[in-house]
């Protein structure tokens, strides 16, 4: 049996799956928040019910919002920042009794995806999250790439392309840098980019990415310059990637990717960025959904 950890920004998931990758079992949590501890203890109760309710143990994989340093094997450029600094793997290994294998959660995206997913039967899988954060993760020959820095696919984590004035020097980044694509091209920053935009009057707490993209299809006009305005973002940070890498696919995850009017729009918006005059990558949205991360930690044993 093969268990995977999905270790979210607010949630926490986990899956106990057949070598061949049927669902046995699937359990999620919240993600106690700036609580390093307190998600170590929601991760072992979960792998503990998992078990439970499949009758054995399996293999352990966990997807985590973050990296792990090669050598010191400290947490680094997470999302989640109280991983940053911390024994994540040992620690993991100490709440749990066992070995496990640990990978960014984007790159758990990319191997699943890969696998059985949209990326199945393409060699070179660039899997992007937009989701309350931004990131991506690289597949190669069905298995996640990291590099000697363990930092392949931080595309989140590149300054937005050909920013115009209005866009320098961009929204601080929780990584100490300015105008990093995850400020740009997240949920998030869909939401924060059209209340600045919103007449005063609204109240910020009624405001969703889900309604704004509602009131666009509505018909309504600041919601669709948004829209259109932040498929551009989209677009310019991933003409970069076919620039310098050029992937068989792009497989997109995480909230954002549910909106159907990004596999129209994207194509023809990116094509006009890219150095090469044509375009020809197909766009998908992931096969497993939601399941893709926890899927491809559950995948790092095969």
């Amino acid at each position: 049996m093969l268990i995977g950890i999905d270790w979210g920004g607010t949630k926490i998931e986990g899956i106990a799956m057949t070598p061949e990758g049927q669902q046995i079992a699937r359990l999620r949590a919240d993600t106690p928040r700036h609580d390093y501890d307190g998600c170590l203890a929601v991760i072992a109760d979960l792998v503990a019910k998992l078990e439970a309710e499949a009758g054995g143990t399996g293999t352990l994989g966990i997807g985590i919002p973050g990296s792990l340093e090669p050598k010191s094997r400290l947490g680094k450029g997470a999302s989640s920042t109280w991983l940053l600094g911390r024994p994540v793997e040992a620690d993991l290994r100490r709440v749990l009794g066992r070995e496990i294998r640990v990978e960014n959660d984007a790159d758990c995206l990319a191997a699943s995806e890969a696998v059985d997913g949209a990326g199945a039967g393409f060699n070179v899988v660039f899997a992007v999250i937009l989701g309350t954060g931004a990131g991506a993760g690289i597949a190669v020959g069905g298995r996640a790439h990291h590099g000697p820095n363990n930092s392949a696919g931080e595309w989140g984590h590149n300054p937005l392309p050909m920013p115009n004035l209005t866009e320098l020097p961009g929204t601080p980044c929780y990584c100490g840098k300015h105008g990093c694509m995850e400020t740009w091209v997240s949920g998030r920053a869909f939401r924060a980019d059209y209340l600045r935009h919103a007449p005063a009057d609204i109240d910020p707490e009624t405001v969703t990415s889900p309604g704004i993209i509602e009131a666009m299809r509505q018909g309504d006009r600041l919601s669709g310059l948004i829209w259109q305005r932040y498929v551009d973002r989209v677009a310019r940070g991933l003409s970069l990637v076919v620039n310098a890498l050029d992937p068989d696919i792009f497989v997109m995850g995480g909230g954002m990717s549910n909106v159907e009017e990004l596999y129209l729009d994207l194509p023809t918006v990116l094509a006009r960025y890219t150095f090469s005059t044509v375009f020809h990558t197909p766009i998908r949205r992931a096969v497993h959904g939601d399941s893709s991360g926890v899927r491809g930690a559950a995948w790092l044993w095969r």
